[in-house]
C-alpha cells in the first residue's frame, strides 16, 4: 500500500509523489472527492481530487442549459451506491493522498487512502473490491497498482457484487424530483414527522440543499426562525461576505454536508421549504444561535415546532457574552434616559392580555408590553382546523377575562411604567413587512403589579364564550332591531373606533357585537377611495376619531337604537359618563348637525352645541367655502430607454428569474387602500363558505402571516385547493376556499389597479439547468428581494417587458452583475441603441469565462462535447 502512494507510474523513476493530508469535505462522485485542510482562524481551503485509474457511474443532471428539447440525465446504473458507499465511508475523516496527475485544465488526479498514512484503505481499490467501479478501458496493468486493481476487478466479478450482480441495475438509479407540485400540500402530508435526508448543498448558514428519502426529492430547506449572515453580490459582480457569513457557512458545512439527517418540515415559501434539522449531534438551529451565527427572525420563528422560547434563549446566551455577530451588542436599555426608562402615563387601551396603549405626557401614544408575562393561548393550535375562523379574544380561553381585568383596572386611569428591556425591531423578509420595536415594561398602579393571572391557572372549568358578530349581517341585523329598540338604554363596551361617528360595540347582556353610528350628526369623512386613487380624508376627520377614541374606547356606555341601514349597521345615540358622544362632537367643532337630527329629543342639545361652535370659528367651521382638492397627476412610464431609472420595490422574484416589483410613487395609496380595507374586513368579516371561488374573478385572500390581501383566481382544483396570485405583491398561494372572501368594489381594481408589475432582465439568457438557475435566482432573492431599485424598461415581448434594474444605492447594474458571476449568459440583440450595453455584458462574460466562474467553471461548455461535463451536442 505503501508502495503505491510512492508510485511515480513508470519505470524510469520519476519523483515520489508528495503525500498530502486533508479531511474528506464532500463526495461528488464515486470517483471525485473535495478534500479541505484544517481550519485557522476561517474556513480552510479546498481542492477536488478525482481518483486515478477507475471509472465509477455519472450521477443524475438536469438538461443542458443551451439545448431546449434535452431531457434530463438520470443516474447511470451503480452511480448512486458508489457516492454512497464513499460518502458513509469518508465524510468528515482524515484522509492522505497524492497527485499523480494534472491535466492542463486543472484537474488533478490521484491516490487516496484512509488515515494518516498510505498503509491506510486505498479508496480507489475499495470501490472496485464492492463493484462500484472498473478499471479504466484500457488501461495496461505494468505497476503493482494497476495489477491490484485488476485483481480486485476480477474477485469483485467472481463473487457477483455490484455491477457484476445478475440484472441491469436498474433498481439502483433514482428518480429524482427537483420541484414539488404542491409545496404547501407537501410539507402537511407529512403531519411535521421527521423525514430521512441527505444535505446535498449548504447556501449559507440557515439555507441547505437536501436529498428527502425515500422519494428523492431534492428541496430547498431555510431553517426556520433564523436568519445566518449572507454573502452580498457587489455591483462589479463580486461577492462580499456579511460579517461571519463564511464562519457560519462552514460551522453548517462542518457538521450537516452530506450528513444522514432528519428533517420537520414546518412550512414553506414558493418552492423553499421551512424546516428544522435534526442531528444525532444537536439541533443546528439552536447551535448558530448559541454561538453567535444566527439571529432570530419573527415571521418564520412561529412555525418553529420545538418551542420559540428555546430559540429566544440561545439568542440571549449569545447576546450577553456578544459572541461574533453579537460582539458590539448593547443592551436596548442602556442608553435610554431616566424618563424614558420610568414614566407616568394614561391607559387609553388594552390590546390583549399583555400589551396596552398609553398616552404620553407629550400626547404621543405608545404601545407596552408587559414584561415575563405571556397571554393565554389556544392548547393544541397545531392541531386545530386551519380553515375555522378564530376569534382570539372569544375563542381563547381566558383571553376575554385576561383582557376585562385589565381593562376595568387600568382604562383611563394614570399608571407608572418601569421600562425593563427593548426587543430590537426585525426587518422585512421574503414574506412578511418589517416590525417596529417592543417596548416590555412593568406597569404598576397604586404601587401593584399588573400581573394578575388566577383563573388560567385554576381548575374550574374553562369558560366558554358564544359571541354572536352580527356586524354588517343585515338578515340578523332586522330580527335583532325590534329588540334593541324596545331595550330604550343598553349597556356596551366599546371595542373598535372606525371613525368619529363609526364604532363597534359589545351588548354583553346579549353577548353580541354591533357595528354603531351616531345619529343626528355630519361627521368628516375619512380617507376614501376613488376610482384610479385613494382620496385624502376630509378636514379635522383624523381629529374626530382621535376624540371619540380618547372618550369611549374600551369605555363601559349606554346606547339607544333608532335604527338600521342598508348594510346592517344601527343608529342611534350613546351615552358617556351622561353626556351624549354625538352632542360633544358638534360642542367641540369636530361635526356638523344632520338634518335627520329634527325628530330627535336631543336636537335642541345639538342645535345649542353647533351654534357655540360656529362663533368660535374652529376646526370643521373654521372656513364655509370648500377646500380645493388636490389634482393627481398620472405618472407616465417611460418606454424608450433612457438615463432615468424610476424607483420601484421589488417584492417577488419568480422561479423563472423573472420579478415582481411595485411602483414607489404609488405606495402610499397601497398602503392606504390596504388599511381602509382591513378596517372594513374587521367590522365586516367574510362569512366562511359564502363565497364560491370562479378562475379569473378577484378576490381576498388571508395569507399565512394572517392579513388579508388582494388577489385573482388563477385555478379551481376543489374546494381545499385554490390557486391564487397576489396582485399587489406578486406571489402566488394554494389556498382552502375558506380563507377566501369577496372583494368589496371599494377596493377593486378601479379604484386602484394590481400594483405587481412583472418584468424579466433584458440582455440576459437564464439557464435552463435547474441547479444553475437556482444559483442565479437564489443570488436574486438575496440581493434585491424586498428592496427598492431603479428600472429602465428596455425592449417590450410577448410576455413581458424586459428591463435594466439598478441597486438604489451604487447604481451597479444587477443584470450585469449576474454575467461578471458566471450566472447567466448574455442574449445578444441587433437593434443598434443596445450595442454599447451589449458589448458591456459579453465583456463581462469574457471575464466570467477566463475566471471560470460558475456556469463556466468547465469551460466554455458550448463548444465542448464531453459527456462527463453533462452537456451533449
Amino acid at each position: 500500500m505503501a508502495s503505491s502512494a510512492q508510485s511515480g507510474g513508470s519505470s524510469g523513476g520519476p519523483a515520489v509523489p508528495t503525500v498530502q493530508r486533508g479531511i474528506i469535505k464532500m463526495v461528488l462522485s464515486g470517483c471525485a472527492i473535495i478534500v479541505r485542510g484544517q481550519p485557522r482562524g476561517g474556513p480552510p481551503p479546498e481542492r477536488q481530487i478525482n481518483l486515478s485509474n477507475i471509472r465509477a457511474g455519472n450521477l443524475a443532471r438536469r438538461a443542458a442549459a443551451t439545448q431546449p428539447d434535452a431531457k434530463d440525465t438520470p443516474d447511470e446504473p451503480w452511480a448512486f451506491p458508489a457516492r454512497e458507499f464513499l460518502r458513509k465511508k469518508l465524510i468528515g475523516k482524515e484522509v492522505c493522498f497524492t497527485i499523480e496527475n494534472k491535466t492542463p485544465q486543472g484537474r488533478e488526479y490521484g491516490m487516496i487512502y484512509l488515515g494518516k498514512d498510505t498503509n491506510g484503505e486505498n479508496i480507489a481499490e475499495s470501490l472496485v473490491a464492492e463493484g462500484l467501479a472498473t478499471r479504466r478501458e484500457g488501461m495496461r496493468a505494468n505497476n503493482p497498482e494497476q495489477n491490484r486493481l485488476s485483481e480486485c476487478e476480477e474477485q469483485a466479478k467472481a463473487a457477483k457484487k455490484g455491477m457484476w450482480s445478475e440484472g441491469n441495475g436498474s433498481h439502483t438509479i433514482r428518480d429524482l424530483k427537483y420541484t414539488i407540485e404542491n409545496p404547501r400540500h407537501f410539507v402537511d402530508s407529512h403531519h411535521q414527522k421527521p423525514v430521512n435526508a441527505i444535505i446535498e448543498h449548504v447556501r449559507d448558514g440557515s439555507v441547505v440543499r437536501a436529498l428527502l428519502l425515500p422519494d428523492y426529492y431534492l428541496v430547498t430547506v431555510m431553517l426556520s426562525g433564523i436568519k445566518c449572515p449572507t454573502f452580498r453580490r457587489e455591483a462589479d459582480g463580486s461577492e462580499t461576505p456579511e460579517p461571519f457569513a463564511a464562519e457560519a457557512k462552514f460551522f453548517t458545512e462542518s457538521r450537516l454536508l452530506q450528513r444522514d439527517v432528519q428533517i420537520i418540515l414546518e412550512s414553506c415559501h414558493n418552492q423553499n421549504i421551512l424546516g428544522t434539522i435534526l442531528h444525532p449531534n444537536g439541533n443546528i438551529t439552536e447551535l448558530l444561535l448559541k454561538e453567535g451565527f444566527a439571529r432570530c427572525v419573527d415571521w418564520s420563528i412561529a412555525v418553529y415546532t420545538r418551542g420559540a422560547e428555546k430559540l429566544r434563549a440561545a439568542e440571549r446566551f449569545a447576546k450577553e457574552r456578544r459572541l461574533r455577530i453579537w460582539r458590539d451588542y448593547v443592551a436596548p436599555t442602556a442608553n435610554l434616559d431616566q424618563k424614558d426608562k420610568q414614566f407616568v402615563a394614561k391607559v387609553m387601551q388594552v390590546l390583549n392580555a399583555d400589551a396596552i396603549v398609553v398616552k404620553l405626557n407629550s400626547g404621543d401614544y405608545k404601545t407596552i408590553h408587559l414584561s415575563s408575562i405571556r397571554p393565554p393561548r389556544l392548547e393544541g393550535e397545531n392541531t386545530q382546523d386551519k380553515n375555522k375562523k378564530l376569534r382570539p379574544l372569544y375563542d381563547i380561553p381566558y383571553m376575554f377575562e385576561a383582557r376585562e381585568f385589565l381593562r376595568k383596572k387600568l382604562i383611563g386611569k394614570k399608571v407608572n411604567v418601569t421600562v425593563d428591556y427593548i426587543r430590537p425591531a426585525s426587518p422585512a423578509t421574503e414574506t412578511v413587512p418589517a416590525f417596529s420595536e417592543r417596548t416590555c415594561a412593568t406597569v404598576t398602579i397604586g404601587g401593584i403589579a399588573i400581573k394578575n393571572g388566577k383563573g388560567l391557572h385554576s381548575k374550574k372549568e374553562v369558560p366558554i364564550h358564544r359571541v354572536a358578530d352580527i356586524s354588517g349581517d343585515t338578515q340578523k341585523a332586522k330580527q335583532f332591531l325590534p329588540f334593541l329598540q324596545r331595550a330604550g338604554r343598553s349597556e356596551a363596551v366599546v371595542e373598535y373606533v372606525f371613525s368619529g361617528s363609526r364604532l363597534k360595540l359589545y351588548l354583553p347582556k346579549e353577548t353580541c357585537l354591533i357595528t354603531f353610528l351616531l345619529a343626528g350628526i355630519e361627521c368628516p369623512r375619512g380617507a376614501r377611495n376613488l376610482p384610479g386613487l385613494v382620496q385624502e380624508g376630509e378636514p379635522f376627520s383624523e381629529e374626530a376619531t382621535l376624540f371619540t377614541k380618547e372618550l369611549v374606547l374600551q369605555r363601559e356606555v349606554e346606547v339607544e337604537v333608532e335604527s338600521m341601514d342598508k348594510a346592517g349597521n344601527f343608529i342611534g345615540w350613546l351615552h358617556i359618563d351622561g353626556a351624549n358622544l354625538s352632542v360633544l362632537l358638534v360642542e367641540h367643532a369636530l361635526s356638523k348637525v344632520h338634518f335627520t337630527a329634527e325628530r330627535s329629543s336631543y336636537y335642541k342639545s345639538l342645535l345649542s352645541a353647533e351654534e357655540a361652535a360656529k362663533q368660535k370659528k374652529e376646526k370643521v367651521w373654521a372656513h364655509y367655502e370648500e377646500q380645493p382638492v388636490e389634482e393627481v397627476m398620472p405618472v407616465l412610464e417611460e418606454k424608450e430607454r433612457s438615463a432615468s431609472y424610476k424607483p420601484v420595490f421589488v417584492t417577488e422574484i419568480t422561479d423563472d428569474l423573472h420579478f415582481y416589483v411595485q411602483d414607489v410613487e404609488t405606495g402610499t395609496q397601497l398602503e392606504k387602500l390596504m388599511e381602509n380595507m382591513r378596517n372594513d374586513i374587521a367590522s365586516h368579516p367574510p362569512v366562511e363558505g359564502s363565497y364560491a371561488p370562479r378562475r379569473g374573478e378577484f378576490c381576498i385572500a388571508k395569507f399565512v402571516d394572517g392579513e388579508w390581501y388582494r388577489a385573482r383566481v388563477e385555478k379551481v382544483e376543489s374546494p381545499a385547493k385554490i390557486h391564487v396570485f397576489y396582485i399587489d405583491y406578486g406571489n402566488r398561494e394554494v389556498l382552502p376556499s375558506t380563507r377566501l372572501g369577496t372583494l368589496s368594489p371599494a377596493f377593486s381594481t378601479r379604484v386602484l389597479p394590481a400594483q405587481a408589475t412583472e418584468y424579466a432582465f433584458a440582455f440576459i439568457q437564464v439557464p435552463q439547468d435547474d441547479d444553475a438557475r437556482t444559483d442565479a435566482v437564489d443570488s436574486v432573492v438575496r440581493d434585491i428581494q424586498n428592496t427598492q431599485c431603479l428600472l429602465n424598461v428596455e425592449h417590450l415581448s410577448a410576455g413581458c417587458p424586459h428591463v435594466t434594474l439598478q441597486f438604489a444605492d451604487s447604481k451597479g447594474d444587477v443584470g450585469l452583475g449576474l454575467v461578471k458571476e458566471g450566472l447567466v449568459m448574455v442574449e445578444v440583440r441587433k437593434e443598434k441603441q443596445f450595442q454599447k450595453v451589449i458589448t458591456e455584458y459579453l465583456n463581462a462574460q469574457e471575464s466570467a469565462k477566463s475566471a471560470r466562474l460558475n456556469l463556466w467553471r468547465y469551460g466554455d461548455f458550448r463548444a465542448d462535447d464531453a459527456d462527463e461535463f453533462g452537456y451533449s451536442r
